[in-house]
């Protein structure tokens, strides 16, 4: 945490627009907020467990040199199939790609490949590193699609949580400085569910210190403060119980895309909250998976 922020905890000063420290941080955390978090959690890596068991899968594919750079893939039965690439959440510093395995049940009955990635944590990795890191999964992916039958003309995106945040920061890569041949538009198009688009207020709050970000690291790790190459259609998922701040970065993201003339659509599911809304991906005729197919089948279409 910065030192002007812990000094307004201490006077009760205001922190970052109307909230003063702990209003802040009470926005942003979303395991006091949701305190049946620890459930969830355990329900995926069950979930994943069983996928696992009864899924083809390639696990623990690296792409790069150090131990967490990883990806699981789960191939279509058919080669050539669209990869779907799925970046788990977890703030940044928790949570593992194992715990997102069930999503390739949502997936792969029709037709489509899932990748799930794994970057290194914070603090170990900054938040530069992590970016760099999830970028550089998806060159190898697209240089080495064939080797599991996926179609690299044919690469969707989702994130939940922190990888919705780094979803949309893949839209924002110069992919030529990571390899040669690499498309502008590598990425044909991504959902954010429960995504973060303004790490100013992430710096200002109790996450910064295990992020610990800078203002300018903050900034140009923001999708609100990218220049985008392509007009890539986005989806925008905040659950309906997420918190004002939460949904308040969802709306500047829409605007954003909306004034840059680009394809955008937000969805607000009722009944679910920050973690629930992802537990019904493994259904293939999930409303969530059903939209997702759709924005990717549009997306392929106009590429």
């Amino acid at each position: 945490m910065t030192k002007n922020a812990t000094s307004a905890n201490q006077n009760g000063q205001i922190v970052y627009r109307d909230y003063d420290q702990q209003g802040l941080d009470a926005q942003y955390n979303n395991r006091a907020r949701f305190p049946d978090f620890s459930i969830h959690f355990d329900h995926w890596n069950q979930w994943s467990k069983e996928t696992r068991g009864r899924v083809p899968g390639k696990l623990d594919v690296a792409f790069g040199s150090t131990a967490m750079e990883k990806i699981d893939i789960f191939p279509a039965p058919d080669h050539g199939a669209p990869i779907y690439v799925f970046i788990h959440g977890g703030y940044w510093y928790s949570l593992d790609k194992s715990h997102y395995s069930y999503v390739a049940e949502g997936m792969r009955p029709h037709g489509v490949t899932t990748v799930v990635n794994n970057f290194t944590l914070a603090p170990e990795a900054d938040m530069d590193t992590i970016v760099d890191q999830n970028r550089r999964a998806l060159a190898w992916l697209w240089l080495n699609a064939d080797s599991f039958g996926g179609d690299p003309s044919k690469i969707y995106v989702c994130g939940h949580s922190a990888g919705g945040h780094l979803g949309l920061m893949l839209l924002a890569t110069d992919w030529v400085a990571y390899g040669k041949g690499l498309p502008a538009d590598l990425v044909k198009g991504v959902c954010s569910i429960g995504g973060i688009f303004d790490m100013e207020p992430i710096r200002l709050s109790y996450l910064n210190n295990t992020l610990h970000m800078d203002k300018d690291q903050a900034k140009r790790n923001s999708p609100l403060h990218q220049k985008y190459r392509t007009a890539a259609p986005i989806s925008l998922v905040i659950a309906v119980d997420e918190s004002e701040e939460f949904h308040r970065q969802s709306k500047a993201m829409h605007t954003h895309w909306k004034t840059l003339g680009y394809p955008v659509e937000s969805l607000i599911p009722e009944g679910l909250d920050h973690f629930n809304v992802v537990n019904d991906l493994a259904n293939p005729q999930c409303p969530l998976v059903l939209h997702q197919l759709a924005q990717m089948a549009l997306a392929f279409a106009k590429a």
